[in-house]
């Protein structure tokens, strides 16, 4: 379905001996994005489907360091994450088709037409296969119900 994920990111009050690193990972563990003594930045990547992925924010001590210093007392981390059709930046194309304003909004709720009419077909999708699931469980029961039921009045 090829999602665009955005997001941006600021951390606060990194005390001078630590470093804070940021990794985006997929549900399979790929690694989306990946950005060492980050402070602050921003990301995108698109996803195959709607997928669930991770952010990660990890605090660690400068190498070097001699000596144990207390850890930071408060880190504040910001974060933004768009998906779909909040991510879409409509600036390039304003600029490369010179659209009015109203044109431009005209776009913009196309889009989000077309998105949530895609949204529809793959939650129809996986109703159908949400039912098949469930009557094929059904007739799995079905069938050893009868079976246990002529086995126990056998014996």
């Amino acid at each position: 379905k090829d999602v665009l994920v955005t997001g941006e990111f600021s951390i606060d009050n990194i005390p001078t001996t630590y470093e804070v690193d940021i990794k985006v990972t997929d549900s399979r563990d790929q690694i989306l994005f990946s950005k060492e003594k980050a402070a602050s930045g921003k990301f995108a990547f698109t996803l195959d489907d709607y997928d669930m992925f991770s952010i990660c924010f990890i605090s660690k001590r400068v190498e070097g360091i001699v000596g144990r210093g207390p850890p930071p007392e408060e880190m504040s981390v910001k974060l933004a994450v768009k998906r779909g059709i909040e991510a879409k930046t409509y600036d390039d194309l304003n600029k490369a088709q010179k659209l009015q304003p109203m044109e431009l909004e005209l776009k913009k709720l196309e889009d989000l037409a077309e998105a949530i009419v895609s949204d529809f077909a793959y939650m129809k999708s996986r109703e159908r296969q949400m039912r098949d699931t469930n009557e094929s469980t059904n007739s799995r029961v079905l069938w050893f119900s009868i079976f246990f039921y002529g086995s126990f009045y056998l014996d």
